[in-house]
């Protein structure tokens, strides 16, 4: 499908990205120039505007104290209706902003750009990557934190959806301050997002509503911790409540390991607040799959299935990250356990969060383990947000208006949508800087990402931590620095394709896994990489 959008140069740090030159006719008019280009102090001010035409091709609580039982969480936008979703199929056109600056929201700009319903994409902050790409408009000098500068610039921008990448924003409240003044905001309340927030939160609700989980007990006293995990034995997984950056669960083989890990959260402190209180869990055998939805508070629809790699080594070995690659669609969850899925564990927990008080609009991302000696799902975790990386494996097959039907999800019209997927399967290699998930070396160079792109049909490289050296090149700043994603007919396909290209990129201070997808695959396709 080939696509034309423009490129309005409106600073060397603001480039303005539209897929429809209409918008700029209709919006960006002397008058609005004069009353939008100047956003005040919380925003950025911009003195020349220039435009091209570019064409591309796309190949904490316990539920009896639950903070849900005073708020209840629903858009505020005008019931017009949306092509293919409202009652009337009138065409309408958005803008979009995205908050986050990461891989997942690359691959959330990516496909709302595509969007045909999307007039621009605004990205606070974004990153180099997202600029240069031309994916989406970055606004680096947008505070994402304060709720009243991410208003005024919706509404000076005319936005008319906004969609939250990353979890903090929504546990902040995000989402509350901008539905209040009736801003359309795909992504949870802060209530609905201590499904998130708080491991205990969403274990009390997997209790309440009958949702298949691991067995668990929470602690706030290192000691009780320590007899209760003698009394069950290792394997055992420890995991502090809150939010760890990726970093809070400890699968323990030993007691020794568990204690330790216990006394790092309960004792010494490591993760501050979200590490006063623990979940202690049983350690379930078996393969993990992520499965995500989009829900509108009442209703909920599947999106295709993915399947991640944790740990940072080959063959599942060594530390946990936030995610080494991914593929999708992931065999093991087949259509039976797909529906199992919906029925057992995503839909009582859309009711649940209903009947408490705090409905959930956004997408549901549930970890799951299909257990070994039953073969059936439970729920390991859930976040309320795309995944990162199976959101880039999940963005690049999406075929559907992405916008449109974020929109319909904040409008509580879901009922009756399905989603288009092209056929094969996609593929994300991350490479990270060396030393990650530990400390790491900022600022080395990466090259050749251009050429990477273009040796294989369907590649897109997702930046996720990277910044444009002086010399132009692109330098790492973070540890999870590169997606690396393909399509292809079938999963070796887009694993060739990947890989090619990565091989292709010229930065010795990074690395990479190389067998992502083995579960999937043979190991004889792992040859050439091992």
């Amino acid at each position: 499908m080939a696509m034309a959008f423009a490129t309005f140069n409106l600073s060397p740090s603001l480039r303005f990205v539209s897929n429809n030159k209409g918008f700029f006719d209709s919006q960006l008019s002397n008058s609005f120039l004069s009353s939008h280009l100047f956003l005040g102090t919380s925003s950025f001010s911009v003195p020349t505007l220039s435009f091209s035409t570019i064409h591309q091709t796309s190949c904490r609580p316990h539920i009896n104290a639950s903070p849900c039982s005073s708020t209840s969480f629903r858009c505020f936008a005008q019931k017009s209706p949306v092509d293919g979703l409202g009652s009337n199929g009138a065409s309408e056109r958005l803008v979009v902003l995205v908050i986050g600056g990461g891989g997942r929201e690359h691959a959330l700009c990516y496909a709302l750009q595509r969007s045909p319903s999307c007039d621009a994409v605004f990205c606070a902050p974004g990153n180099a990557g997202i600029s240069s790409s031309g994916n989406a408009t970055c606004i680096p000098e947008l505070d994402i934190s304060d709720s009243s500068a991410v208003i005024s610039f919706c509404r000076k921008w005319g936005v008319g959806l906004v969609v939250v990448g990353p979890e903090a924003p929504l546990v902040s409240g995000l989402a509350n301050d901008l539905v209040k003044v009736g801003i359309p905001t795909f992504g949870p309340s802060a209530e609905a997002a201590a499904l998130e927030g708080s491991k205990n939160f969403m274990k009390s609700i997997c209790d309440k509503y009958g949702i298949p989980t691991a067995k668990y007990r929470t602690f706030s006293d290192a000691s009780a911790a320590k007899q209760y995990m003698k009394e069950q034995g290792a394997p055992i997984v420890i995991k502090a409540d809150g939010l760890a950056a990726g970093k809070g669960v400890i699968v323990a083989m030993t007691l020794e390991e568990a204690y330790e890990a216990v006394d790092s959260m309960l004792v010494e402190g490591i993760f501050g607040s979200a590490g006063c209180r623990v979940v202690v869990e049983e350690f379930l055998e078996g393969e993990e799959a992520s499965f995500f939805a989009l829900v509108d508070g009442e209703n909920a629809i599947p999106l295709e299935s993915a399947q991640d790699h944790k740990r940072v080594g080959d063959g599942d070995t060594g530390p946990n990250t936030g995610g080494m690659g991914a593929y999708s669609p992931a065999p093991v969850l087949t259509e039976e356990l797909q529906s199992l899925v919906m029925e057992s564990i995503i839909l009582p927990t859309v009711k649940g969060m209903s009947a408490e008080g705090c409905k959930f609009v956004g997408v549901l991302y549930a970890g799951l383990m299909i257990e070994k000696k039953s073969g059936l799902p439970k729920l390991i975790e859930y976040n309320v947000r795309f995944g990162d990386p199976e959101c880039q494996v999940l963005m690049i097959r999406l075929e559907s208006d992405l916008a449109k039907v974020l929109l319909a999800a904040c409008r509580g019209e879901l009922k009756g949508v399905s989603l288009n997927w092209s056929p094969g399967s996609a593929m994300v290699v991350v490479m990270a800087s060396q030393g990650y998930p530990g400390s790491y070396e900022k600022g080395t160079v990466i090259q050749n990402l251009e050429e990477a792109e273009n040796v294989a049909p369907c590649v897109k490289i997702f930046h996720a931590g990277t910044a444009l050296g002086l010399d132009g090149n692109f330098v790492a700043t973070g540890g999870r620095v590169l997606g690396v994603t393909a399509k292809g007919g079938d999963l070796k396909e887009a694993r060739d394709r990947a890989y090619d290209a990565v091989e292709e990129i010229k930065w010795p201070g990074g690395f990479y896994r190389r067998d992502i997808g083995w579960r999937a695959l043979p190991q004889n396709e792992f040859a050439r990489n091992g």
